[in-house]
C-alpha cells in the first residue's frame, strides 16, 4: 500500500513523515533521526508520476479497474499504460482533477506539497541550528484549504494518546480543528485544562491556546507552558530557561497547595507557551472588603504596588499539579 510521504529539510537532515501508517518501502526516518533506505527494485524503475498515481489508487482503495468505472473510461487500457510507466496525458490530468477536486495537481504532477487539500497532516521541521536546545523531532500540524495552520484541541480523554503520539501525524490529523481570532497565523495548538494546580489563574476545564517554543533558550521565564512528557501533559509554570538537556527544570503551578516539581530536560518532548485561554469561568462582583481594606490600606499611608510586591514576594512559592 502507498500513502503520501512529506519530505522536510532540516539544514543538513532531510526527515520524512507520513501522513498515515506507511507500508510503502520508501526511505523513512527512524525515531533517532536517521534516514533509512527501503526502496524496492519495482519502485525504482518507475517514473516518479506513475508511483504518485498508484499512491493516489491506493489512498482511494481503488485499482485499475475501479478507477476506470470512476472515471467514466470504457476500457482499462489508459490507466493500465499509467501504471505500468506511461505519463498521463493532460486531458487525464483533468479528469482526475474533476473526479477527485480535493486531489493536488502540484503534487500528482511535480512531487511538491500533499496529496490531498484541505486538512491533511504535515510535518514541520524544527530548528537545528547549534544554540537551539530542543527535543530534535519534528512537528506535525494541519493546514486548511487555504494553506494556514490550524490549531488544533487536545481534549482532556486524547491527552494520554498524545504524551507518545504528539509528532504522528495521523494522531495529529484526527483531533479537532479550529481557527481562534487573533491566533489565525502560526502554530498553535490548544490544551484542555484538568484540575486545579493552576488556579485562581486557569481553571479546570479551561482550553489554553499555545504558540509552539521550538528553542527552549528563549522561553520567557515565569510564564505559562504547556509541558509534554512521554508520561504526561502539565500547564506549568517555569521560572528559568533551559539552557540544556542535561539540566533539572523546575516546574511551578499558581496554586499555593502545590509543591515545585522537577523534571529532567532530557524527559520533554514539546514545550508550548500559553498565549491566551478560552474560559466559560465569569468572575464573580469585586468583594466589598477586599475593596476596603485597600481603601484603609491607601488611607494608612502606604503604596498599593509596594504593598502587592510585597505579598508576592514574602507568599508561599507555588508549585506543579500532583
Amino acid at each position: 500500500m502507498f500513502f503520501p510521504v512529506f519530505v522536510v529539510s532540516c539544514g543538513p537532515k532531510h526527515l520524512l513523515c507520513y501522513t498515515n501508517i506507511s507500508l510503502v518501502r520508501y526511505n523513512y526516518c527512524t525515531k533517532d533521526g536517521k534516514i533509512m533506505e527501503r526502496l524496492s527494485n519495482e519502485v525504482e524503475k518507475l517514473p516518479p508520476v506513475t508511483v504518485r498515481v498508484q499512491e493516489l489508487f491506493d489512498h482511494l482503495g481503488l485499482n485499475a479497474s475501479s478507477a476506470t468505472k470512476a472515471l467514466g473510461y470504457n476500457t482499462t487500457s489508459k490507466l493500465y499504460k499509467i501504471l505500468q510507466g506511461s505519463e498521463p496525458s493532460l486531458p487525464t490530468l483533468v479528469d482526475f482533477q474533476r473526479k477527485w477536486p480535493e486531489l493536488s495537481l502540484d503534487w500528482l504532477v511535480l512531487g511538491e506539497g500533499p496529496m490531498l487539500r484541505g486538512s491533511v497532516a504535515v510535518c514541520k521541521p524544527e530548528s537545528f541550528g547549534s544554540g537551539v536546545v530542543n527535543s530534535g523531532k519534528v512537528l506535525a500540524v494541519t493546514v486548511g484549504l487555504d494553506g494556514q495552520e490550524n490549531t488544533e484541541l487536545v481534549p482532556v480523554n486524547a491527552q494520554a494518546g498524545y504524551t507518545l503520539q504528539h509528532n504522528e501525524a495521523v494522531f495529529v490529523r484526527e483531533l479537532p480543528k479550529y481557527r481562534i481570532p487573533r491566533f489565525e497565523r502560526g502554530t498553535f495548538r490548544a490544551f484542555e485544562v484538568s484540575g486545579d494546580s493552576m488556579e485562581p489563574t486557569v481553571n479546570h476545564s479551561d482550553i489554553v491556546v499555545t504558540s509552539y517554543v521550538d528553542n527552549w533558550r528563549l522561553l520567557h521565564p515565569g510564564e505559562m507552558y504547556v509541558v509534554v512528557t512521554s508520561e504526561s501533559v502539565m500547564l506549568k509554570r517555569i521560572r528559568e530557561r533551559i539552557t540544556g538537556r542535561d539540566m533539572t527544570v523546575l516546574l511551578y503551578s499558581d496554586n499555593h497547595h502545590c509543591k515545585p516539581y522537577p523534571m529532567d530536560a532530557a524527559d520533554i518532548t514539546e514545550l508550548w507557551r500559553v498565549r491566551g485561554y478560552i474560559s466559560s469561568y465569569l468572575p464573580s462582583s469585586p468583594d466589598v472588603t477586599i475593596e476596603r481594606l485597600w481603601e484603609v490600606i491607601e488611607q494608612l499611608g502606604f503604596d498599593k504596588g509596594e504593598v502587592r510586591r510585597h505579598l508576592a514576594e514574602s507568599g508561599p512559592i507555588s508549585g506543579p499539579n500532583t
